[in-house]
């Protein structure tokens, strides 16, 4: 859930509690500008000890929980980074790959793709996939791929 959601969650309930925005934010000790710019999805951070607060004079929970086991993420993953290719990247060869640390040379513009573009929590999850499916420590993948990042010079800042 991210925070324009949350905005959304804040906003219905401050309605059903007949709740102006002006009396909400002196309850959180927020601007109304603040739950304003949260409830329309304009807000770009909020701290988590104040949505904190929000949400619980709002009387909603804020839960931590891990999210369902991937799933597909290594076909979505081999998609990405294939975009731009007339030859796709295949998600058994991605997976292949990933675990084995070996980077076949045909399939490494499509890997350069995945490290410099592909969204950060698809590679996550992409490595959780491999680990699960190839039994091996997802550290070793996270090692595969930094060494990949830096031998095909990778622009990425998370790979320096």
């Amino acid at each position: 859930m991210n925070l324009r959601e949350l905005g959304l969650l804040v906003h219905e309930r401050r309605d059903a509690l007949g709740l102006s925005q002006e009396r909400l934010a002196k309850m959180a000790g927020l601007s109304r500008a603040t739950i304003n710019q949260l409830e329309t999805g304009a807000l770009v951070d909020l701290g988590v000890a104040k949505l904190a607060t929000l949400m619980d004079l709002v009387g909603l929970q804020f839960e931590a929980g891990r999210r369902g086991r991937p799933r597909r993420a290594l076909l979505m993953a081999s998609r990405t980074a294939s975009v731009s290719y007339k030859a796709a990247l295949d998600a058994g060869q991605l997976a292949r790959a990933m675990t084995s640390g070996d980077l076949p040379a045909a399939l490494m513009p499509q890997v350069a793709t995945l490290l410099d573009e592909a969204p950060m929590p698809l590679i996550v999850s992409a490595v959780e996939e491999a680990a699960e499916r190839g039994q091996v420590p997802p550290k070793r993948i996270w090692q595969n791929l930094v060494r990949w990042a830096h031998e095909l010079h990778s622009p990425r800042p998370v790979w320096a």
